[in-house]
């Protein structure tokens, strides 16, 4: 009998910008992108933390325009596809017209869980000009499974090839994607894709559980590299979907390989869980809110949980980073009495 096969789609140089302020360069790129094409990884994601066009006061700069960094992934892949993320509203169509342009093949729409109707125009733009097209729920912990699922329909009406719910902010543990992937996959008729993050220590089990209950498709980045902390880990994933009898195309001695020698030595700091991270999975906090809040706190003299327990409480999604800011004024109040 033929073995599943599950496409793994590294987020390393879109996620993984987070954790290193997205500071990337054109030889960070190339060097990754040529260890992952190389270890048979089948598509690689690369944009701005916050997506295409995302480099900006409200999200913070890219020392390097991403559409360099697309130009030059595509000068050193073979095999690999690229893909970029776009967010309605800091990402435009034109935007995504230069990335098609520098070698993107892959779109990965991304809206707010209960806000798939903004991306119709970019997902039929996206089926018009031949490209693969995922519609992305983001935060989905933040309503009930019905609600999801008929966002995924929604977004399998524009002509989606693929639906993914993401958890970003590692706030679920694995019965809940589980629920949730398996409500979805009964109701599209496209493939089901799981994001997750590791913040409550549970990216490999809740990718598990995606794949138990019908996802074919997951996201990893080397080292666990992204928001918080992290996201799956693409090489312990890889060892364990092979001992579990799955096929990733993956060679598991070359992706060890570029997650060591390539991007160890890269990283700002470890990918560990640590308080600040820990709290944004128990509270349900937007992933990438961590170093904003790490600085708000130091600059306002307050503890980074209390901000991110506080911006999970007020429900805050991405794009809401100016929060952040008036939370820890607000707490450094408190705080003087």
């Amino acid at each position: 009998m033929d073995k599943q096969k599950i496409r793994i789609i590294d987020t390393i140089l879109r996620d993984g910008s987070h954790a290193v302020s997205h500071s990337f360069t054109e030889d960070d790129v190339r060097r990754i992108a040529a260890g992952l094409d190389d270890a048979g990884v089948d598509t690689i994601e690369i944009s701005h933390g916050d997506g295409i066009g995302g480099s900006s006061y409200q999200y913070g700069f890219s020392t390097v325009n991403e559409i360099s960094l697309i130009k030059a992934a595509s000068e050193v892949i073979k095999r690999t596809k690229i893909a970029v993320l776009l967010i309605p509203g800091i990402g435009t169509i034109e935007d995504l017209e230069e990335a098609v342009h520098a070698g993107a093949k892959t779109v990965r729409v991304a809206t707010h869980v209960t806000e798939a109707d903004i991306a119709e125009q970019h997902i039929r733009y996206c089926k018009s000009a031949g490209l693969e097209a995922i519609g992305f729920l983001m935060m989905s912990h933040m309503v009930e499974t019905p609600k999801i699922v008929e966002q995924a329909k929604l977004f399998e009406s524009y002509g989606a090839d693929m639906v993914l719910v993401a958890d970003s902010a590692g706030a679920m543990v694995p019965s809940q994607v589980f629920e949730r992937i398996k409500a979805v996959r009964e109701a599209v008729s496209i493939p089901v894709a799981h994001h997750a993050h590791n913040n409550l220590g549970l990216a490999i089990g809740n990718t598990l559980a995606a794949i138990e209950a019908g996802a074919t498709v997951v996201d990893a980045t080397l080292k666990g590299l992204g928001a918080g902390a992290g996201n799956t880990q693409l090489e312990v994933l890889n060892a364990v979907l092979l001992k579990m009898g799955f096929e990733t195309g993956i060679d598991l001695y070359k992706i060890m390989d570029v997650a060591d020698d390539i991007v160890g030595p890269r990283m700002a700091r470890p990918q560990v869980i640590n308080r600040e991270s820990l709290s944004i999975g128990y509270a349900g906090t937007y992933g990438s809110f961590l170093l904003h809040a790490i600085s708000a706190a130091e600059n306002f003299q307050v503890d980074a949980r209390d901000i991110l327990i506080e911006m999970g409480h007020r429900r805050t999604v991405g794009g809401q980073e100016d929060m952040i800011i008036d939370v820890a004024y607000e707490l450094s109040r408190k705080k003087r009495g």
